[in-house]
């Protein structure tokens, strides 16, 4: 399931539904945070709300991760090598003037003969692979669980009870939706147009029972949308899709893909086409791979945390429901095979049949020297309470022993530094969450040459994996296990507590909801990988 949190489902909308070179380096000092920081007073300009993961916590009073000043005082000048980085996501929309000169093209691959030049098993694979083909929506894999049948087990008992509680949810976010859009068609007749903003809804006089209702109603929810109507059409998006795919046990979404999705051997299915049946699709995909790579500078949008050092490898895998265990690992491998030495996997479900599937890919990763990063999950919960979580994918079975070194699990920061540091739908853990990066309104490219604010661990898992682009890039000599150790080590620890889940009463010491204990800072991992650089 694609991670990303729309910023239209606010708790304040449910209320309203209810009612540089080498030898100079040592002269630079890693930041650290002290217990008094001044803390960011007043709303963030736009221009610094559209790049603030790139900004400075010490000059800024911004939670960002250094970017901007890592290029100015660390990286001006030095050479750099280029880092493949594999997208596995939704799609991509390769076309986008801010994406196309970092899409990665196939050099073994002649485009459009219909041959497998490279004999990689992919015919005509010029920018990536599609494993979803033109399959667009699917169900939850605990809808899959049930529509095997009753086989006594534990985990179809653990699915019929998901289901039973997320089907409840969905139905009454129905009945909520039906309302609003009721008392938005209302207005909109009354106006007679398809639009309108919170002055049209006041100026209404009407003594019409329906009409004032309808009045009532729209003036609560548009300010919760930020004025923005096209905000309740993405929350229709998103609860008819949970009602005619995610939770539909009818619906077969795998029916277009053809092949045996429980037969990892079955391995010919998909096509070339990296952005997907409806670009609209690549929506979640194009942001993930702009926040690693849009062009820095331009003019055009946001800034990429690596763009200058990276080429965007598409690898779709990710639809509109839970993935495949099949695909995700297939991907992780294709990616792996065609030189990626970062991936980024955005996505994540709490159920899984096939989990060994990507665990071996994982494994296969590490031992070609690529870096996995990772979402932790956007449903405030602790991973590690009450003997773990079960969430997928991870490098651990019940916060055992990790499986590799390669894998890195991010956490969502917010851009107020202080107690709400940490994004309120993040998932956090002890264990299973390695560091926290900014995630909670993130500009960057989206489908058709646009450019959108979108928030979720999504977000986070691509600001790590740029900083882990800029270090392969420019120290290209460190492992992968060596540049996940030095994200963790070098992020800026905050010695202060944070409130967890949206829940003022749920507080922690920030050093106690991740294994680092730190948010990470480009930096201070540049610092850090010089120094372990000129070691070897």
């Amino acid at each position: 399931m694609k991670l990303i949190k729309p910023l239209y489902l606010s708790a304040a909308l449910a209320l309203a539904l209810a009612s540089c070179g080498t030898q100079k380096t040592a002269v630079y000092t890693p930041l650290t945070a002290s217990d008094n920081m001044p803390v960011k007073v007043g709303k963030l300009a736009e221009k610094d709300l559209k790049r603030w993961s790139h900004l400075d916590l010490i000059k800024d009073t911004v939670p960002g991760m250094s970017v901007d000043r890592a290029y100015a005082e660390l990286l001006k000048g030095k050479k750099s090598k280029k880092v493949i980085v594999g997208v596995v996501d939704s799609g991509v929309d390769i076309d986008h003037e801010d994406l196309k000169p970092v899409i990665w093209t196939n050099p073994k691959e002649v485009a459009g003969n219909g041959i497998d030049d490279d004999k990689n098993g992919y015919i005509d694979d010029i920018h990536g692979w599609n494993f979803l083909g033109k399959a667009e929506h699917e169900n939850m894999e605990y809808i899959r669980i049930l529509k095997k049948g009753d086989d006594g087990s534990e985990t179809y008992k653990k699915a019929k009870a998901e289901y039973e509680k997320e089907s409840s949810e969905v139905m009454q976010a129905k009945q909520q939706l039906d309302f609003i859009l009721n008392a938005s068609n209302t207005i909109k007749k009354h106006l007679k147009k398809d639009t309108y903003t919170l002055e049209d809804i006041q100026k209404i006089q009407t003594s019409e029972p329906a009409l004032s209702q309808a009045k009532m109603v729209m003036s609560q929810v548009l300010p919760q949308t930020g004025n923005d109507l096209t905000k309740i059409d993405e929350f229709k998006d998103q609860v008819y899709s949970q009602v005619n795919y995610h939770m539909n046990l009818q619906f077969d979404g795998r029916k277009l893909v053809g092949d045996n999705p429980n037969d990892i051997n079955d391995k010919k299915y998909g096509d070339n086409n990296v952005i997907g049946p409806v670009k609209s699709g690549a929506k979640h995909g194009t942001h993930v791979a702009g926040i690693i790579a849009q062009t820095r500078a331009n003019g055009m949008g946001g800034d990429g945390v690596a763009s200058n050092n990276v080429e965007i490898l598409a690898v779709r895998a990710v639809p509109d429901g839970d993935e495949y265990d099949k695909d995700i690992a297939l991907g992780i491998r294709y990616a792996v095979d065609n030189g990626a030495k970062v991936i980024n996997g955005s996505f994540g479900k709490y159920f899984s049949q096939h989990p060994e599937w990507v665990y071996d890919a994982i494994k296969y990763a590490a031992s070609k020297d690529v870096l996995i990063v990772v979402a932790a999950g956007n449903e405030g919960l602790d991973l590690n309470a009450d003997g773990g979580v079960d969430r997928f994918p991870n490098d651990n079975i019940k916060m055992g022993p990790e499986i590799a070194d390669n894998f890195l699990t991010v956490g969502a920061l917010n851009y107020v530094y202080g107690p709400q540091l940490v994004a309120d739908f993040s998932n956090y853990g002890k264990s299973d969450v390695d560091v926290f990066a900014p995630g909670e309104k993130i500009y960057a490219t989206t489908p058709n040459q646009s450019y959108e604010y979108l928030q979720g661990t999504s977000m986070a898992s691509p600001n790590v994996a740029g900083v882990a682009a800029l270090i392969r890039s420019y120290y290209p000599g460190l492992t992968a296990a060596q540049v996940k150790q030095i994200i963790m080590d070098s992020g800026i620890a905050v010695k202060q507590e944070v409130i967890l889940g949206g829940d003022p009463d749920n507080k922690r010491m920030f050093s106690e909801i991740s294994k680092s204990g730190k948010m990470v800072n480009a930096y201070n991992a540049l610092i850090m990988a010089e120094k372990v650089a000129s070691k070897k």
